[in-house]
């Protein structure tokens, strides 16, 4: 199977299966020297693990990390990092009916057509649960950015009709609501609403938002490496995403552009812009500005309401779905996409490294220094 690897630089290629032994990660590329431990791992997994809450499957999971390489006395290497979960809690036999019938709204069809064979059990390879490789590497992603000043969260915008007051953001809340909205009231709502769907066996979308601070201009290229352009196809990746805006997103169509063009300004001897309608890149380029990504999230496709479809055989059917199943994806999906972001963020800037021989003749020249010094 092709594509299972993502990055340039900072490179990570993801492993397992929903219903496998275990699932995990290889990256290769992280810089040498980082303070790395399996709690700053572990937090990032915990807020994405099954059963901890109401709204969430109640498949139990402890999604402990175990870092196999990479690492020792506590700081990265520079060598190859092998991290892995592994699965305690899988009931294979909810899936066993499936292996003869497409699931509407999943992948089961697509994947029988391009392979002639697949692995039934919770969706394989096309299981959330795949998910779990991209958050722990995307946490020592966090973690280098962490190191340079740069802040990556992300949050539940909207659930169904629900949606967040972003007057009352705060990141706190969202990190300890079960939602993941940075608004309690909108919470409370948003949970109740969910409570009334899964009584009726139904599930419900909704819309994540991603912030970044700190990322300075310059970051990014601007053809076919544009820094908007890799995010959308990061964040895009993640199961159930349907739709990406970068900044004001599909509102701009609609303005004119003296309305929509951000007006550049200097403060305290830096530029900055008044507004950011952009999103913090122009050109495929960072500006200096907060980065905004929103993605629209689908309703999860596994509902035990009959749905028709079609069997192997070519038989028109009814099916009633059976497992352990989310009546949203949401507010597991947010650090996944906290961790894309933060993914491809950092290969732009190591790649960015290289972009003007300023750069490179100062990280050498300062080399040569610290070893004359040394001497």
């Amino acid at each position: 199977m092709a594509g299972s690897t993502y990055g340039t630089i900072f490179k990570i290629t993801t492993w397992g299966e929903s219903h496998g032994k275990a699932l995990g990660v290889v990256i290769d590329g992280c810089p040498a020297g980082l303070p790395l431990e399996e709690n700053d791992i572990q937090r990032y997994l915990n807020r994405r693990k099954p059963g901890s809450s109401s709204i969430t499957t109640q498949r139990k999971e402890d999604d402990a990390v175990e870092i196999l390489s990479g690492v020792f006395q506590g700081r990265t290497t520079g060598t190859p990092i092998s991290m892995m979960v592994r699965n305690t809690s899988q009931i294979s036999k909810d899936y066993s009916e499936i292996a003869s019938y497409y699931r509407p709204g999943h992948a089961d069809y697509t994947f029988d057509e391009k392979y002639g064979f697949r692995d039934y059990r919770g969706g394989g390879r096309s299981s959330g649960r795949e998910t779990l490789g991209r958050v722990a590497a995307g946490a020592v992603a966090c973690r280098i950015l962490e190191e340079l000043g740069i802040r990556v969260w992300a949050y539940t915008r909207s659930i169904g009709p629900i949606e967040a007051d972003m007057g009352k953001f705060d990141r706190s809340v969202s990190l300890s609501t079960p939602t993941a909205m940075p608004d309690e009231t909108a919470d409370r709502a948003a949970v109740e609403y969910l409570e009334r769907v899964k009584r009726e066996t139904d599930s419900v979308g909704g819309c994540m938002e991603c912030i970044v601070d700190g990322l300075p201009a310059g970051i990014g290229d601007p053809v076919f490496e544009k820094l908007d352009a890799n995010l959308a196809k990061a964040v895009m990746s993640i199961g159930a995403v349907k739709a990406v805006e970068i900044g004001d997103g599909t509102q701009v169509a609609a303005r004119k552009g003296s309305e929509n063009n951000d007006a550049f300004k200097i403060e305290d001897g830096i530029v900055t812009k008044d507004t950011n309608h952009a999103g913090g890149i122009l050109g495929g380029i960072s500006d200096g500005d907060r980065i905004v990504v929103r993605a629209w999230v689908k309703p999860t496709p596994s509902i035990f309401l009959g749905q028709r479809t079609v069997n192997r055989f070519g038989e028109e059917i009814e099916v009633h779905i059976k497992g352990r199943h989310d009546p949203i994806i949401v507010p597991r999906a947010v650090v996944v996409m906290e961790c894309m972001t933060a993914l491809t963020v950092l290969d732009a800037m190591l790649v960015n490294m290289s972009a003007r021989m300023d750069f490179v003749a100062d990280f050498y020249g300062r080399r040569r220094t610290d070893r004359c010094t040394k001497s």
